[in-house]
């Protein structure tokens, strides 16, 4: 095993310092290349991750919101108004993830459902199969469901 590879496997900290120095100096030939690019494709696949996280999160609010509206409060509101500011600033650090949010909304509202259901105690049978609310809609400011 060639002594980079071993470095990525034992010591991932080091590895990455090693490998950064050298893109910067222009030691391309020295570099581990194919452990650079899983890397950099590991990275793109958590910005993705991220985007549905921070989606889950939006949506467990807006269905608490629409189902539970004796509940609703300050804090309620304040929620969904600081999860569509950070889904707002995640895509504009990240915009070519804009393509995927109808695919995210749905793996989102999937999770976003089970743990509705978890907090609130109500039944699944409350919550419609796929997300009632379109992706412009969900990120809306002005978007309140009732």
């Amino acid at each position: 095993m060639p002594v980079k590879s071993q470095l990525y496997d034992n010591d991932f900290f080091a590895w990455s310092a090693q490998q950064a120095e050298l893109l910067r100096s222009g030691k391309l030939q020295q570099a581990d290349i194919e452990h650079i690019a899983e890397e950099i494709e590991s990275m793109g696949r958590t910005e993705k991750r991220e985007l549905i996280s921070q989606l889950a999160v939006l949506l467990l609010d807006l269905l608490k919101w629409k189902f539970q509206p004796a509940k609703r409060g300050a804090s309620w509101e304040a929620s969904i108004r600081v999860q569509r500011n950070r889904l707002a600033d995640h895509l504009d650090d990240n915009p070519s993830l804009k393509p995927l949010l109808p695919q995210a909304l749905k793996a989102a509202y999937r999770d976003a459902v089970l743990e509705t259901i978890a907090e609130t105690g109500l039944p699944a049978v409350t919550f419609p199969e796929v997300c009632a609310w379109s992706v412009e809609q969900t990120l809306d400011a002005g978007f309140w469901p009732q």
